[in-house]
């Protein structure tokens, strides 16, 4: 996904799988990985927006894992031999390739039949530091540029996702595929809703600009045609260059900026540290990788709403 960070060595994620591979055939307590339990389909979700999902358009149905705990930053998950080995239980398999590297090794060994991979149900795009919705343009000017992950923050996008694993799961258990086929229509309708919501709220606006932590929201900026302006690139942890505080400064000043947004799972230090120097105000915007107990909502489209807010005061909006 992309270049910034520190990953997972690939001689480190090849043991794991191999461990946890030895450790499924080992272990009868596993029992044989049917894929169902107690009657239920077993699905495992890379992470909260694609175990949201799941749950949601299998309800009752479904078994839902989700491989990322609460409170964890779904970028630097790394999967114990354990949870390598139960993934080959499981029935389906939901991920985001590119976004956790150790996930992507061991679906790739697990053998399970029905996977849905969100990368491959939209349209991904490389996101730099700025994404100008406006124009339409994506500049890529600092070095950890690449194919932007963050596809669930526009509502759009997401219910594209919704579509795919209602599919997938129908797939895998055709007895329930009726269910699944009007539990993901009503999702997508929900998120339909939702996307109207962010166009009508974001009208009339003093000011098109924001400013965040990183570049979590490129998709949302482009599809309601605002402009996002990242402290960090795709990588939440990468360092700002002086260069792209400066400019920061720059744009803070020229497009009446009046806050710095930061995140509940990343630290916030940089961008206080930005507000402060600027006179601006800071806020949370969630990029909802993880539900916790700061989360301004229990669920997706809670904390969407939050996010709205949260974009409408910073924006001016009348």
């Amino acid at each position: 996904m992309k270049t910034g960070r520190s990953l997972i060595p690939t001689a480190a994620v090849a043991g794991a799988v191999a461990l946890g591979m030895l450790a499924l055939s080992a272990c009868s307590s596993f029992g044989t990985a049917s894929g169902w339990n107690g009657g239920k389909l077993r699905v495992t979700a890379s992470f909260y927006p694609l175990e949201y999902l799941a749950k949601e358009i299998g309800a009752t149905h479904v078994s839902v894992t989700d491989l990322t705990k609460a409170g964890t930053e779904p970028h630097d998950l790394e999967l114990t031999p354990l949870q390598t080995a139960k993934l080959g239980e499981s029935g389906v398999i939901v991920y985001l390739k590119g976004l956790q590297p150790a996930v992507d090794a061991a679906v790739a060994q697990s053998g399970v039949k029905y996977t849905a991979d969100a990368a491959k149900l939209t349209t991904l795009e490389d996101h730099g530091t700025e994404v100008d919705g406006r124009a339409k343009a994506r500049t890529t000017s600092e070095s950890d540029s690449g194919a932007d992950p963050h596809i669930w923050l526009d509502p759009v996008k997401y219910a594209e996702v919704a579509k795919g694993v209602g599919k997938t799961l129908a797939k895998a258990d055709p007895a329930h595929a009726t269910t699944y086929e009007k539990n993901t229509a009503t999702l997508v309708k929900k998120l339909d809703a939702l996307s109207t919501e962010f166009r009508t709220g974001l009208k009339n606006r003093v000011s098109d600009t924001f400013i965040t932590t990183h570049a979590a929201f490129g998709y949302l900026a482009e599809r309601y045609g605002l402009v996002e302006e990242a402290i960090s690139g795709i990588d939440p942890e990468s360092e700002p260059s002086a260069a792209r505080m400066k400019a920061l400064h720059a744009v803070a000043e020229k497009h009446h900026v009046t806050t710095v947004f930061f995140e509940t799972l990343v630290n916030d230090k940089t961008a206080r540290t930005l507000a402060g120097d600027l006179g601006l105000k800071t806020d949370v915007l969630d990029p909802i990788e993880g539900i916790t107990s700061k989360s301004r909502g229990g669920d997706y489209f809670q904390v969407q709403q939050s996010n709205l807010k949260a974009l409408q005061s910073a924006l001016g909006t009348k």
